[in-house]
């Protein structure tokens, strides 16, 4: 082996090796501080209290789990999470695919205007008493509704599923279709959606993580249906209550009431846990999908 060769084989074990190294940086960053909010919720109290848990739990608890399950309106609420995490991932799915592909053909009049007045949301909102006043007056508060039609569109995307048309669906194919008498609602349910579906896939997963993750519009919105309070909403009075009474206690509860530390860790994973398990099974089409959507049209 030559001199040159040699020196070609170590640089690239060193690149290889810085790569990995600053992939598994990246990952550890990711992976600890889950780990860490795991063994503080089966953690016991003092321990936490005093700042001593960071990877391994200490004095196995599972009292903060046990507060959660007990509470009959969690059943309830994640019923309601699932509902709306499905329904919100539907309508969002099947709007973004209408959208980006109508938007992604040459023939449609306007589509740069209407393209420009989509990402003018991206930057520019109008606020959250607005949108409180928006749903008042279409009589959507207190209705399942409010928490499933107005983020039920996101720009972002909508960009990036346009962006994978574009890259990933020839034209000539399309042309050739609407040839043999093809009409675009036939092209887009037998051609574009089974040669997309790494991409449809990845906007899924979007629209599900943001729809269940989020509660803010549920905080707002949802005023007199407690029935209708979705996992996260109720997860966060659940928090609050205990740190109420943790004060009130004076933090000498001596295990009657959970710490709110604890508490609000076994909630992360609570609420964690079902976005966990489903993610493996569209991991590989979602990073297939990422990858065909940045590629710019």
């Amino acid at each position: 082996m030559s001199k040159n060769q040699t020196r070609v084989r170590r640089r690239d074990f060193v690149t290889d090796l810085f790569f990995h190294v600053l992939l598994l940086v990246i990952s550890m960053t990711c992976l600890l501080p889950f780990i860490h909010i795991f063994a503080k919720s089966v953690s016991r109290e003092a321990y936490v209290i005093a700042n001593k848990i960071f990877l391994l739990p200490k004095g196995i608890n599972f009292e903060a789990y046990r507060k959660v399950l007990q509470d009959a309106s969690i059943v309830r609420s994640l019923y309601v999470s699932i509902i709306v995490t499905v329904s919100f991932t539907a309508i969002g799915t099947f709007l973004t695919i209408s959208a980006a592909y109508a938007l992604s053909r040459v023939q449609l009049k306007g589509r740069k205007i209407m393209t420009f007045l989509i990402m003018f949301t991206m930057y520019f909102t109008a606020g959250t008493i607005p949108d409180y006043l928006l749903m008042n007056n279409l009589h959507m508060l207190d209705t399942w509704w409010c928490m499933i039609l107005p983020l039920s569109f996101a720009a972002y995307n909508f960009l990036i599923m346009k962006n994978n048309f574009k890259a990933s669906i020839p034209d000539s194919l399309i042309e050739s279709a609407l040839i043999d008498g093809a009409s675009h609602f036939k092209i887009l349910s037998y051609i574009v959606v089974p040669l997309s579906k790494p991409i449809i896939a990845t906007i899924s997963l979007f629209y599900a993580v943001g729809r269940w993750n989020a509660y803010s519009d549920a905080l707002f919105y949802i005023k007199q249906r407690v029935d209708l309070r979705p996992l996260q909403l109720k997860l966060y009075y659940l928090v609050v209550a205990a740190s109420e009474s943790f004060k009130a206690e004076g933090g000498n509860a001596a295990g009657q009431i959970t710490n709110p530390e604890v508490l609000k860790a076994s909630c992360i994973i609570f609420a964690t846990l079902p976005i966990i398990c489903i993610y493996p099974f569209i991991q590989r089409y979602f990073v297939q999908g990422t990858m065909i959507g940045a590629v710019k049209g």
